[in-house]
């Protein structure tokens, strides 16, 4: 391992769109490893920017935390060589933006290794079916796609989502990580497990 192994955040800025509808939205890229190699997670919208921060670094592969077009649009072109990885029960949206080409597949329970690290594959389907969050144990820290933000839970009114099911996700996979857990979201600001863990039961409550 060459240098201190970091996440580093780009912020590119597009359009989010399904069932009909297009809204703009500014996306968290996570870069999570050293000097020398590096995974890019959510290869979002403009290709240029997640390019040079990756700079001269061997690029492992193009993780993406779910197939909602906002992610992955940039995904192919970040990669050049390296593999895209995505969960097969996205493959759906997936096909939507990149018909001609398979990513790898990416399970439950999967590992990858950068810069001396383990990042751990969690599936948290319900903001779409092969969501998955990304936990690196040793830094404490969880990349959490669109699964779980400051405030709550990701959207679920729309096709492919359901609210149950990313309760459940979250009660079940992420709410048992300590509680000072960083997680980092796809978009916005930064929480913790525990902040976001006091607010379950209202989320509940609250249905939707």
């Amino acid at each position: 391992m060459s240098g201190d192994l970091r996440i580093e955040k780009v912020v590119t800025s597009g359009v989010f769109s399904l069932d009909g509808q297009d809204f703009d939205v500014d996306n968290n890229v996570w870069l999570i490893g050293d000097d020398d190699e590096v995974l890019v997670v959510d290869a979002a919208h403009q290709a240029k920017p997640i390019v040079d921060a990756v700079g001269s670094r061997r690029l492992l592969g193009v993780v993406s935390t779910h197939g909602h077009n906002d992610h992955i649009g940039a995904a192919l072109e970040v990669a050049g060589d390296a593999p895209v990885y995505l969960h097969p029960d996205d493959r759906m949206l997936w096909d939507v933006v990149h018909p001609d080409h398979a990513p790898e597949p990416l399970h439950d329970g999967q590992t990858l290794e950068v810069a001396g690290t383990t990042v751990e594959v969690l599936h948290t389907p319900g903001h779409s079916p092969g969501a998955v969050c990304l936990y690196l144990p040793a830094l404490n820290k969880l990349v959490s796609g669109d699964t779980l933000f400051h405030g709550g839970p990701g959207a679920t009114g729309r096709s492919f989502s359901s609210f149950p099911t990313i309760l459940d996700s979250i009660r079940t996979r992420l709410l048992a990580l300590p509680g000072d857990t960083d997680v980092l979201t796809g978009h916005g600001d930064p929480t913790t497990i525990g902040a976001e863990a006091k607010d379950y039961d209202a989320w509940v409550a609250r249905g939707h």
